[in-house]
């Protein structure tokens, strides 16, 4: 039977869905298909994974490029993500690649420890790829002068690992490497002549890590600079990416290590592109260690469309194996002094992908609240202890585990009232997977539904062709949904297990904001890298935002908490010698509070 709707009605519906078109939104971590690792194959343990992400735009499109993925994406708008297998590959694939596009062409160059070749391509989304050298050279063994020694050692590593290219605009070429808990990370000139790369005189030291007055530099959870049985670890440098802007050369890095919540991208400033280069007081840039993604260490840098700044990094997962990761992508800023930041906050939420130029990054928030935390969920069956519950605790290494992976099972969350719903992210699990990348039904397809009674069920989004995996699937409703319920039906999952670590739904609860956190305090200890802030806490919060940064008018980092954790934070990631400023802001299902006047961390 055909419905007809009044032509007034069809043109509100159409121009609701128009307005939800131009402004598409996205959320952390990024929703791709990520691909299957094998490092623990000998113990059987096989898992999706995304590390080291490096994205370059390139004639008005996006390309990622990632570890270990045997290929790249291409994206027309930082939302949609299409994964190109390309015509040739390194054998041993990629890790941690260097990517450069100069407008005619894109550069990838794997790390290496031995001679490997460089990679080009002028049609990335047709994936033809060709040798642009065919043989690295091997690196000079003696490091040239340069402003920061190499710590007892005056013998450059094998390599480059984890390397950076950069084109500066007079047409000379550069590359950046390190990765270690020993070496510094280096720079050299370099050309390419005749099919070859050619170093113009020896490697120079750019910089090292310094925790003794970093403090976000220590290695651990919450910069604890041990392992969880108490061993003492020095941090890892790694991660070189080199961006100009203002006339000014950013060497980034990333530190103290992949593993943990503390994975951070910072940056030392030069005039040169190989220095001297001063380290930035105002690190890190880039630093997530609380919410559902922790981690922002490890990326790249680049300039969208319209001249927005992006940062990407390394989330961490950890549950198979210590390198178990995703990839996130924040708003970034450089300010007209030269300051550089990345907005995390509210980072793993949902965000408009910008169609014009931006000019402060936290307007990218949509305002859409976490409407799933620590809700109540059944399903349809389980697994051993991995219950239903684990999906609403905002924490990836906790799962809920089907009894089996068959059509059919289901998992529902109650928001505890109607709530108005505007977005949903599924995050699959990988229990006991044991299975390869190229496997044919390596694809996620499921449907999720809502009710107001949890008795009527209506479709709420479902994935579409064609078929991909989708480990951290991502809807944004294209019309507000009122729901009491939202009900994951599965059909298929490549793995083994249908395994889920959190349904996320986004929304608003329709109430008034929380009111604005008052007696926020702030000391530095004995030791100058940490500080104890505390605030008091205010009713019905879901949570916190710690905001803090050099300048009272500029609190460019954040460290989300969860109102359960308490109304305090062990900061611990302050540079010695650098004044602060911190604020408190709360947040609840219907929004945020007003920020708490900064007060100066004494």
């Amino acid at each position: 039977m055909r419905i007809l709707f009044p032509l007034g009605a069809a043109l509100l519906v159409a121009g609701a869905v128009q307005a939800q078109e131009a402004r598409r939104t996205y959320a952390n971590p990024i929703d791709i298909d990520y691909r299957y690792n094998f490092e623990q194959v000998n113990q059987g343990i096989s898992y999706r994974t995304g590390a080291d992400p490096a994205i370059v735009t390139h004639k008005g499109r996006y390309y990622l490029f990632q570890t270990l993925a045997d290929g790249y994406w291409s994206s027309s708008d930082l939302v949609h993500w299409t994964f190109v297998t390309p015509s040739r590959w390194p054998f041993n694939s990629i890790v941690a690649p260097a990517v450069w596009s100069d407008g005619t062409r894109i550069l990838i160059q794997p790390s290496m420890t031995r001679a490997e070749s460089i990679l080009s391509t002028s049609d990335p989304d047709g994936g033809k790829l060709d040798f642009f050298v065919r043989r690295m050279p091997d690196l000079v063994d003696s490091v040239g002068e340069g402003h920061v020694p190499a710590p007892g050692e005056d013998k450059v590593p094998p390599g480059p690992w984890d390397p950076a290219l950069f084109k500066d605009e007079d047409g000379k070429w550069y590359m950046y490497w390190g990765s270690s808990n020993v070496f510094p990370l280096y720079g050299i000139e370099i050309a390419f002549e005749d099919g070859k790369l050619v170093y113009k005189g020896k490697p120079r030291p750019m910089l090292a890590l310094q925790p003794e007055r970093h403090g976000w530099e220590r290695f651990g959870q919450d910069h604890s600079g041990t392992l969880p049985d108490g061993t003492p670890i020095k941090p890892f440098m790694e991660g070189a990416w080199m961006t100009k802007a203002g006339g000014r050369y950013y060497l980034q890095y990333g530190a103290p290590g992949t593993e943990y919540n503390a994975y951070a991208n910072g940056t030392y400033v030069s005039d040169k592109p190989l220095g001297p280069f001063e380290y930035a007081p105002w690190n890190p840039v880039a630093y997530k260690p609380g919410g559902f993604v922790q981690g922002a260490g490890h990326g790249s840098t680049f300039q969208d469309v319209s001249g927005n700044w992006w940062n990407t990094g390394t989330p961490w997962i950890g549950y198979n194996w210590t390198f178990e990761r995703r990839i996130g992508m924040w708003p970034a800023k450089f300010w007209a002094d030269g300051q550089m930041s990345v907005s995390t906050r509210f980072g793993d939420f949902p965000h408009y992908a910008p169609t014009t130029k931006v000019e402060d990054p936290e307007s990218l928030f949509t305002g859409w609240m976490l409407l799933s935390y620590r809700k109540a969920a059944v399903a349809s069956s389980t697994m051993g202890e991995f219950a239903a519950d684990r999906v609403t605790d905002e924490n990836p290494r906790t799962f809920w585990v089907a009894g089996a992976n068959r059509p059919g099972e289901t998992l529902t969350v109650d928001l505890g009232a109607a709530k108005t719903l505007r977005a949903v992210q599924v995050n699959f699990a990988d229990y006991k997977s044991g299975r390869f990348g190229d496997a044919p039904d390596i694809y996620t397809e499921f449907a999720l539904q809502s009710s107001l009674d949890g008795k009527r069920w209506r479709p709420l989004a479902r994935t579409e062709p064609p078929r991909r995996d989708r480990p951290n699937a991502y809807f944004q409703l294209p019309v507000p949904v009122e729901a009491r319920y939202v009900r994951y039906v599965h059909e298929h999952v490549g793995g083994s297990n249908l395994a889920i670590s959190d349904l996320r739904v986004f929304g608003s609860a329709g109430g008034k904001a929380p009111a604005m956190p008052g007696g926020v305090a702030a000391k530095r200890d004995g030791d100058a890298r940490n500080a104890h802030v505390a605030w008091k806490p205010v009713k019905g919060a879901v949570g916190y935002n710690v905001l803090w940064g050099v300048r009272p008018d500029r609190l460019t980092l954040a460290y989300q908490r969860w109102a359960d954790q308490g109304p305090a934070l062990e900061l611990r990631a302050l540079n010695t010698g650098v004044d602060y400023w911190v604020a408190v802001e709360a947040f609840d299902e219907n929004g945020v509070s007003r920020r708490t006047r900064p007060v100066r961390i004494n």
